[in-house]
C-alpha cells in the first residue's frame, strides 16, 4: 500500500510538533512522527515504522487521509469468561508474532485480552487485508438492500468503464472469489507486479484511478477457471458498493455494522489517490472492535434479529467456493476457508479475525512479524495458535455432544 508523498526530515517533524504543541499530541502521534519514513511504500518501512505507523495511519493527513466510520452511543458488552486454560505460553506466542493484541471471545464471553508493543485497548490498529472480509459483507448488505441485483451481474452493469475490458465478461460473483482470470501478479517483492506499478500509475484526468489501472489489464484465463489473489480486485468490489449504494464505504459500514452493532469506538478507512477508501485495506479500529465483527457474523451478521445480508449469504461465503492449491482450505466470498467449518480475515503483517462457529470461538489479533509481509513461518505459527486455542474449547467439553 503506497501512502501519500511525505514531507520529512527533522524540520518538518520540529514544524508539526510546534504548531500543534509536542505534549498535546496523544502518544500514537508521537510515536509516529518520531519514526516519520521516507518511504511512501508502508511494505517497505522498516520494523520500527511499522510498529509506530500501524496504530496511527490516521492520524496526520500528510500521510494518508481517513474518512470515519461513525460509531454508536451504546457499545455491545463484552462480558467476562473464565480464562481460558491454553497449553501454550501465550506470552511467548505474542513475542513471537510481535503481536499487539489478542482478543479471544467464546460464546460471546472474553476469555482471553492481551496486548503488547505499547499498544492497549484503546487504540486503533490497521487492518490491512481484514479489511476485504468487511467489504465482502458490505456487498452482501448491498444485495439485501437492492442495490445490487445478483452476484451474477456483470462488474460493467455497476462500473461502466469496464465496458470493454477484460472485467466485461467478469460477473461480481468471480470478482468476490478472485476468479476473474484478469492477470494481476500480486508480488509485494516485486517491484514490476501489479500491486508496485499502480502505485505509479497516472489515470486520465477526471478518471478513478483504480478503474483506470485495472481496465486496461489483459485477460489471463477464461473467467471462472482459476483463482489468483488480487487485492486490485477487492478495491474494485469497493467501487461497485460504493457506486451501487451511492455512499462512501465508510458512511455505509457505520450505518450497516458499525453503529448497530455496538462498536466501542469509531473507525477510520484509509482512502485512495481519488478519494476512495481502499477496500481491501486499512480500516484503523479497535481490536476489541475487530473482534465484536467476528462476533456479528458469527451470530449471522442480524441486526434486532434480522440479517443485513441475504438469506444463505453467510453460508456461501465463509466456506470453500473456489480451490486455492492448499489442502483443507479454500476461498470464499473474500474470507480464507477451512475445511473444519472454521474461517478467517487475514492481514499481511499479523491481523487476522479467526471465526470457529463450531465452537463459538472468535480470535481477533493484530501484529507486526518480524518476517514482514505474508511472512509463512508466521502464518504457520498464528494457525497453530488457533488449532491450540480450539482444543482448549475442546478440552473444557464446550461443543461436544452433550458437553
Amino acid at each position: 500500500m503506497k501512502l501519500g508523498k511525505i514531507v520529512l526530515g527533522g524540520l518538518a517533524v520540529l514544524a508539526i510538533a510546534g504548531a500543534a504543541g509536542w505534549f498535546s499530541l496523544d502518544k500514537e502521534t508521537r510515536g509516529l512522527l518520531s519514526t516519520l519514513p521516507t518511504n511512501s511504500d508502508v511494505l517497505f518501512w522498516s520494523q520500527r515504522q511499522r510498529d509506530a505507523g500501524f496504530r496511527a495511519l490516521d492520524r496526520l493527513p500528510v500521510l494518508a487521509k481517513a474518512h470515519v466510520v461513525a460509531a454508536g452511543a451504546a457499545p455491545s458488552a463484552l462480558p467476562p469468561g473464565p480464562p481460558l486454560a491454553l497449553s501454550l505460553d501465550v506470552g511467548a506466542y505474542m513475542a513471537q508474532q510481535r503481536s499487539a493484541a489478542l482478543v479471544i471471545l467464546q460464546d460471546g464471553k472474553l476469555r482471553l485480552e492481551r496486548y503488547g508493543l505499547g499498544f492497549d485497548r484503546e487504540g486503533r490498529w490497521t487492518s490491512f487485508s481484514v479489511a476485504k472480509s468487511i467489504t465482502s459483507t458490505l456487498l452482501g448488505a448491498a444485495v439485501r438492500d437492492g442495490h445490487i441485483r445478483s452476484l451474477d451481474d456483470k462488474v460493467s452493469d455497476y462500473i461502466v468503464e469496464m465496458k470493454g475490458s477484460a472485467y466485461d465478461a467478469v460477473s461480481i460473483r468471480q470478482l468476490l472469489t478472485m476468479t476473474s482470470g484478469v492477470r494481476w501478479n500480486e508480488n509485494y517483492g516485486d517491484p514490476q507486479s501489479d500491486v508496485a506499478r499502480f502505485n505509479n500509475h497516472r489515470p486520465e484526468p477526471g478518471a478513478d484511478a483504480l478503474v483506470s489501472y485495472l481496465r486496461q489489464l489483459p485477460r489471463a484465463a477464461p473467467a471462472g477457471t482459476r483463482w489468483n489473489y488480487s487485492t486490485g480486485e477487492t478495491n474494485l468490489v469497493g467501487v461497485l458498493v460504493a457506486r451501487a449504494t451511492s455512499k462512501p464505504l465508510a458512511t455505509y459500514l457505520s450505518e450497516k455494522i458499525w453503529r448497530p452493532a455496538g462498536m466501542e469506538q469509531q473507525a477510520t478507512w484509509i482512502l485512495n489517490r481519488s478519494g476512495q477508501e481502499i477496500s481491501g485495506c486499512c480500516i484503523q479500529a479497535a481490536t476489541r472492535d475487530f473482534a465484536r465483527f467476528g462476533q456479528f457474523v458469527l451470530d449471522g451478521a442480524r441486526i434486532g434479529g434480522q440479517p443485513i445480508v441475504p438469506d444463505g449469504w453467510l453460508a456461501e461465503a465463509t466456506t470453500r467456493r473456489t480451490d486455492i492449491g492448499q489442502p483443507g482450505r479454500g476461498y470464499g466470498y473474500q474470507w480464507w476457508t477451512y475445511d473444519d467449518g472454521s474461517f478467517a480475515a487475514r492481514g499481511i503483517f499479523g491481523q487476522g479475525i479467526f471465526i470457529d462457529p463450531k465452537r463459538r470461538l472468535v480470535i481477533a489479533s493484530n501484529g507486526n512479524w518480524a518476517g514482514g509481509a505474508s511472512n509463512r513461518a508466521d502464518s504457520a505459527a498464528r494457525d497453530s495458535f488457533y488449532r491450540a486455542v480450539q482444543k482448549a474449547i475442546d478440552d473444557e467439553g464446550v461443543g461436544k455432544p452433550g458437553g
